[in-house]
């Protein structure tokens, strides 16, 4: 049945494959997310600083999902942000919000591919107002079986360059058209209201004391095997401390109820927790910190925005993938695939690095 389908809207919507050498003036730039993740749109970010530092001038719209949004909420880079929601579909209002959206003439409509191919985002894609459709032909050696629906079509694999950081990977989408860029870092802008929440924040935890150094830690993870012993933590933590006179916080969300407990259970000092913040008043508290440890998680990326010194711990993914990237950013991977194989003792000599030299 599925197949039956497949071959039905390619009958309906199948576009001729294009020869396209270069792409014609752009003023009007459509990008379909919806089925991304929040840790990989975030990490993906680049593709929007590279259109608009090839196309200054113009509007990009970019849809993604319920699930991701929140990656890109005040993102400078995007003119316009629009939620699909699946659920929301057969409502009339928002059915022809989502039609005027698909409606706008579009110069160029793309549908970059990471991890997964969607016929969701793909079917979105063809049904914009586009002039040109741009999508992927294959992901990793696998077809894209919706490859018809666009009339660019682009081979992405992995396969070729295994390290590649997935916000370079992100750009090879559109790199033959000359639209790319070296700023790999996820972009998340925070205003004065978002800062004024962090400052607070930490003026309230702080209780008047004065600090040498600011430590943030995120102790929880979608992904059971991306979580760094909770007790390895709290190692951590009494060392940042009693070592170097640390104001310590945590951050979080209710899905990370269990873990945060146990923090607070097992730790015989009282520290801060900044739990279920919007994703710029995060950035921002992330901002004034000294130092900011996480696991292998979407906050890991929120924290990667930041000028923050930062120590992402790794278990199973590679970290030349999707590490941060920048002058103090550094990971811990140990040679097995296990996260609680990297030593506390080689987190705390990272910690010891950075905080005695400010780096």
């Amino acid at each position: 049945m599925k197949s039956l389908i497949v071959e039905i809207f390619n009958k309906l919507l199948g576009l001729k494959e294009s020869n396209l050498k270069s792409l014609p003036l752009i003023n009007n730039v459509f990008i379909v997310r919806q089925h991304n993740q929040f840790g990989d749109l975030l990490a993906s970010s680049a593709l929007f600083v590279a259109i608009k530092e090839k196309y200054p001038n113009c509007k990009l719209t970019v849809l993604v999902s319920p699930q991701n949004y929140y990656a890109v909420t005040k993102n400078k880079y995007i003119d316009k942000l629009f939620v699909f929601d699946k659920k929301q579909i057969f409502n009339p209002i928002y059915f022809n919000q989502l039609m005027n959206i698909l409606n706008q003439k579009y110069d160029l409509a793309i549908v970059p591919s990471t991890v997964s191919l969607s016929f969701t985002s793909s079917l979105l894609g063809r049904l914009s107002n586009s002039k040109i459709r741009i999508g992927a032909s294959e992901l990793n050696g696998v077809k894209n079986k919706y490859s018809y629906f666009f009339d660019v079509k682009v081979p992405l694999d992995w396969r070729i360059y295994p390290d590649q950081h997935v916000a370079d990977f992100g750009l090879d989408i559109v790199r033959k058209f000359g639209i790319t860029t070296t700023k790999f870092a996820p972009v998340i802008s925070f205003d004065k209201d978002d800062q004024t929440i962090a400052e607070g924040f930490i003026k309230s935890i702080s209780s008047g004391v004065i600090y040498k150094n600011i430590v943030g830690l995120h102790v929880g993870a979608g992904k059971p095997k991306n979580r760094w012993s909770l007790d390895n933590y709290i190692t951590v933590i009494k060392y940042l401390i009693e070592k170097y006179n640390a104001l310590v916080y945590c951050t979080g969300s209710s899905s990370d109820k269990a873990e945060i407990d146990y923090i607070k259970d097992n730790l015989n000092y009282k520290i801060g927790y900044f739990i279920d913040k919007k994703i710029p008043e995060l950035a921002a508290v992330i901002a004034l910190s000294d130092l900011f440890i996480t696991n292998d998680t979407g906050v890991m990326h929120v924290a990667g925005s930041t000028n923050t010194p930062q120590i992402s711990i790794f278990g199973p993914t590679n970290p030349y993938n999707w590490a941060p990237v920048g002058k103090n950013k550094f990971f811990c991977k140990n040679q097995s695939e296990l996260i609680n194989d990297v030593s506390v003792e080689e987190v705390l000599i990272l910690c010891k690095k950075i905080l005695e030299n400010k780096i």
